[in-house]
Parts: C-alpha cells; sequence; structure tokens
C-alpha cells in the first residue's frame, strides 16, 4: 500500500491498494494508518463520508429531518386567514424547506455552507428593489466550501473591523451583494484554527471529531461480514485413517466432505460413530461485537454532539407522545438545531412575503374585505402584516388528550373567572368585547367543545337587559328573567 498526503491534512487525498488507485473511496478510510485520534477530515475526505459512510448522512440529515418534521405555524393576527395561506403556498412554491435543508445540512458536512439569491435580470453585486421581488425571476443556489474557497477565509486581524465575521461571496469570479446571500457555518470560528473541509478559518464539519470512531466503524463492518461469511462453516471431525493413507483413503474422506457440503434438508448422511459435524463456535464473537458497535455509535454521538439513539436507529422504549427522558433530550436537542436554522429561515421570510402578498393579491384582499381594506393603501397592510407576523415551531413533545382535556379545563375556568370579576364593571361595548374573547377562548378549547361558540357581537353592543318588573316574553316568566339580568344571546355553530 502507499500513499500521498494533501498539504494541510493528515489524511492521504491518494492511496493505491494492490495496484489499484482508490483515491478518496471508503476503503481508504479503513487503510489510512494517519487517521488517528485529533486527525482533520479534508473537504474530499468529509465528501467521501457523507456519501459512502453508512453515518455519513444520518449525522448530516438525521437533526435537520427531525426539525423540519412539523410544519411551522404561521399566525398574522388582523390579517384574513387567506394571508397566512398564501405565505405558506408561495414557502412550498419555491422549495424553501428543501433549500434550507440542502444549506444547513452542508453546513454540518464541511463546516461552512452558503445560499445566494440570484435574479436573471438584476447583477449579483447590486440588491434587488423589495418592490421586485414578486416580478423578477428568481433562484436560489447551494454554494458548499469549494465553491467560494477563498471568499470565506475570514479576517483574523483581532483589530479588524471584520475579525471572524463573514463579509461577502464570490463564486467563479462573481460576488454578491451581502443582502442576497445568507451563510451558515457549523460551530463558531476559532482564532487562527484553519478548517481544511471549509477551505478557512470557520467553523468545523460534524465529522471532525467522530472521524477516529467513524474509521472504527467501518472496520467492525468488516467484521461483522466476516462473521457472516464463517456462520456457514461446518467442522466435520472426522476418524483419522492410519499411519498409511493411500489414495482410495484418501478419496474416500474427500467423498464423505463433498457429501456433507451437498446435504440438505431430507437427506440422509452417514458417518461413524465416533465422528461429528458441528460449525463454528462463534459465541464469544458475538458479545465482544456487539459491545465494540455499541460503544462506537456512542462515541460518535458524543463526538458529533448528538444524542445516540439518532445514529443507532432504534426506537425508543416510549414515543415523543409519553415524554420520557429520551424524548425530552432529543426535544431539546431538535430545539437548539431550530434556533442555528433560524438565520435562514429569516432570510427567506421577508422574501417569501414579497412573493405571497403582492399588488394582485391585495387588489383580490380589498374585493373580499372592502370595510377593512378598501381604503388602506398596499405598502401600509403589507408593513402590517409584516409587523405582525409569527412563525413558530409546534413542540416535538405532545401530551396525550387526557392531559391536554385538563389544560383546556383550566384556562376555560380562568377565563370564565375573569368574565365574572370584570362584567359588572364594564360598558356595553366594552362587554362586548369581553364576551367575545371568552367565546374565542370557548373555541380554542377544540377538545371540550367539538362546535365553535359564535357570538352576534353588535347585537350584544345594542343589548340592555331587563329590569326586575318589566315583564317579559309571552307566556310568563319575565320577572324571574328580568331579575336574572345578564342573558347574553348567543348559539353554538352559527351566527346568533
Amino acid at each position: 500500500m502507499s500513499g500521498t498526503q494533501s498539504e494541510g491534512s493528515s489524511v492521504p487525498s491518494r492511496l493505491t491498494w494492490g495496484g489499484s488507485s482508490l483515491g478518496g473511496s471508503l476503503l481508504a478510510m479503513l487503510t489510512a494508518d494517519d487517521i488517528v485520534p485529533g486527525s482533520t477530515p479534508s473537504y474530499q475526505l468529509c465528501k467521501t463520508i457523507y456519501l459512502y459512510h453508512p453515518l455519513g448522512m444520518k449525522m448530516a440529515e438525521a437533526p435537520i429531518n427531525l426539525a423540519q418534521s412539523q410544519p411551522r405555524e404561521i399566525k398574522v393576527p388582523g390579517a384574513p386567514d387567506r394571508v397566512a395561506e398564501a405565505f405558506n403556498a408561495e414557502w412550498k412554491e419555491i422549495g424553501a424547506d428543501k433549500i434550507i435543508h440542502n444549506t444547513y445540512k452542508q453546513a454540518r458536512i464541511y463546516g461552512i455552507s452558503s445560499v445566494v439569491l440570484g435574479c436573471v435580470n438584476t447583477p449579483s453585486e447590486k440588491p434587488i428593489a423589495p418592490e421586485k421581488l414578486a416580478t423578477e425571476r428568481l433562484f436560489f443556489n447551494v454554494l458548499d466550501p469549494l465553491n467560494t474557497a477563498g471568499s470565506l477565509v475570514l479576517d483574523q486581524d483581532p483589530n479588524s473591523e471584520t475579525f471572524q465575521k463573514t463579509t461577502q461571496v464570490t463564486t467563479n469570479g462573481e460576488t454578491y451583494h451581502r443582502s442576497r446571500v445568507c451563510i451558515v457555518m457549523n460551530e463558531e470560528p476559532i482564532y487562527i484554527s484553519y478548517t481544511s473541509s471549509a477551505f478557512g478559518f470557520v467553523g468545523r464539519s460534524v465529522y471532525q471529531r467522530a472521524l477516529y470512531p467513524l474509521k472504527s466503524f467501518v472496520q467492525s463492518m468488516v467484521t461483522d461480514d466476516m462473521i457472516t461469511r464463517k456462520a456457514g462453516v461446518l467442522v466435520a471431525k472426522m476418524e483419522a485413517p492410519g499411519s498409511i493413507i493411500d489414495r482410495m483413503m484418501q478419496t474416500m474422506m474427500g467423498l464423505k466432505r463433498a457429501l456433507l457440503a451437498q446435504a440438505k434438508t431430507d437427506n440422509v448422511l452417514g458417518i461413524g460413530i465416533t465422528e461429528s459435524i458441528e460449525t463454528l463456535n462463534l459465541n464469544n464473537i458475538d458479545g465482544a461485537g456487539t459491545f465494540a458497535r455499541t460503544n462506537i455509535l456512542k462515541n460518535t454521538a458524543t463526538a458529533a454532539d448528538m444524542p445516540a439513539v439518532l445514529l443507532e436507529n432504534e426506537t425508543m422504549v416510549q414515543g415523543f407522545g409519553e415524554g420520557t427522558e429520551d424524548a425530552k433530550n432529543i426535544a431539546r436537542y431538535i430545539d437548539r438545531v431550530r434556533d442555528m436554522m433560524s438565520p435562514l429561515y429569516d432570510f427567506f421570510d421577508p422574501i417569501v412575503q414579497r412573493r405571497a402578498w403582492n399588488p394582485e393579491f391585495y387588489k383580490a384582499i380589498q374585493k373580499a374585505y372592502p370595510e377593512e381594506f378598501g381604503k388602506v393603501k398596499y405598502e401600509a397592510a403589507l408593513a402590517k402584516w409584516q409587523n405582525a407576523f409569527n412563525a413558530t415551531w409546534p413542540s416535538l413533545l405532545k401530551e396525550p388528550d387526557s392531559e391536554r382535556v385538563k389544560v383546556d379545563d383550566i384556562k376555560l375556568r380562568a377565563a370564565v373567572a375573569v368574565f365574572s370579576a370584570l362584567q359588572q364593571t364594564l360598558d356595553p361595548e366594552n362587554k362586548a368585547r369581553l364576551v367575545a374573547w371568552v367565546a374565542d377562548s370557548v373555541t380554542d378549547t377544540e377538545l371540550l367543545f367539538s362546535t365553535p361558540l359564535v357570538l352576534d357581537i353588535d347585537a350584544l353592543r345594542d343589548y340592555e337587559p331587563q329590569q326586575p318588573g318589566m315583564g317579559g316574553p309571552p307566556g310568563g316568566g319575565g320577572e324571574k328573567q328580568g331579575g336574572e339580568g345578564n342573558v347574553m344571546p348567543f348559539k353554538m355553530g352559527g351566527a346568533a
């Protein structure tokens, strides 16, 4: 075996084995003796691990897949439901989730990654006017460190304004304006710590600390292959012939071994009384192999700072809805991953807002809601929606319905208590608003009430309770009804 080592890397960039060039294949990891604890993976080795190593894709993508397993809950208070629906439709149309997934995935693979906003009619070095985002032909490209090599090295001057800060992205001699770029690093840069896989003093690959256990995992795969091949070996304990072995005896022993090799179910094989046929005893290998494989996975997860259960691919004793400790730890970890992905979502949100809430869409809103938006200008409504825009991640831990019913019951009791405390001190206008708030609280408790509570707010404002002695509806009972004095008209499931 012979190998050549690239400058700045302890991993051979070219390996020759048995006269065949392996280059950056997975076998190079197994046969590269230079990979020791503390070795730094190169760009090519990180790509090889992701493409070929059984744990490579899982380490890079499993946290992102779990973080994006639930869509964000988009709310725009004070706006019609169609506004949030239009945002979700445009988000899906441009494939924002996929682009974010690919960008953050490559940041985990290499240590840094970038997504750029391209425009057919606007040069890359110029910003795009916000009002043109809805009409221009836009595209998004995800750039890995090799595409941006040289432009994201980062300044190491402690007195510089750009000390360890990303400034601009250049690829193939074309520079992108800072407003059209979002750069993501896996971990923060360390002073004068060069990352070979990212070609700069930037973040680090998720494989860097786990490189040695990743190599050990490949060796465990070789062991598994050996056990599989040896598990079916039959050992025939035959009576040894005398000291003089003639050709016929050798032929007979060979024939007996051949019959043993060809024997299968329903066959009858005759052997001597003192002879026996057994398989290889691999009982000791089972304990050692399982122990080593488990430790390798745990070491890899520890090095990558992720829960081991994500790599072990084993089902938890109880699911996320049961609130087990494993589930809680994974939920906390995914919350941290979502926080680290937030710059990408912040980059896409205003772009999608401008494209979804375009002037044509706003004309349709004005037509559907003339009293509310008929006299409001587009820019004013857009600014109001953008300021009210709220995107939240749902929790991975889902409580069972029995517990959620208890929570809803407590909330409803609190709402009724607030109503009881304030109703006697409010004027008809504010009392109507208070009742509407209680109705909304009732509607939100879907597990308690399956039918929404809809009230006629205008009728509540004009409603005057009957006074004692004022009479009542035909049929009697007016005195009793007037004494209650706080009966409000409402109906379940429809307008009053």
